[in-house]
């Protein structure tokens, strides 16, 4: 027979794998926040009407860096990959035995947060191909230099 712990892990993942695509693009945000990268943050961008829409619609939120072209190319994928250290807490719990392995629950939560640790298909794209997007920065501005001066 299926427990009560059991039947409440489903809508416990799906909790869990909302707040960790939240969390997911915060990273991002606060990545891009720390090296003075430009960028904003929008949430259900393209949103179709009713639930379904909602639900449907990929993604449910967007961060969309706005480099000048000056910045250097690691910056961009430090921010890309930062989701991966969404990883380091639970395991830490799990190594640190403070997740229970007989819980039906902890695991939701753990899958759950862990599925969103790992950065997209669009992240490892900015992660290889960074430098492209910021020479096209620089080639859409003639006046930009390849090194910023912070001297005025």
């Amino acid at each position: 027979m299926i427990g009560t712990d059991v039947v409440a892990a489903g809508p416990v993942l799906a909790l869990a794998v909302v707040v960790g695509l939240a969390a997911h693009e915060w990273t991002h945000a606060l990545v891009l926040r720390l090296v003075g990268i430009d960028h904003t943050v929008s949430y259900l961008p393209g949103r179709t009407d009713g639930i379904v829409g909602l639900l449907t619609c990929c993604p449910w939120a967007v961060v969309e860096p706005r480099p000048t072209g000056r910045e250097p190319a690691v910056h961009l994928r430090a921010a890309a990959l930062a989701p991966i250290l969404l990883a380091v807490p639970v395991f830490a719990a799990g190594f640190g035995g403070a997740i229970p392995v007989d819980s039906p629950i902890a695991m939701a939560v753990a899958i759950g947060w862990l599925a969103c640790a790992v950065p997209s298909p669009q992240d490892f794209s900015v992660v290889f191909y960074a430098h492209r997007l910021l020479e096209a920065e620089t080639d859409a501005d003639p006046n930009a230099t390849a090194l910023g001066s912070r001297a005025d």
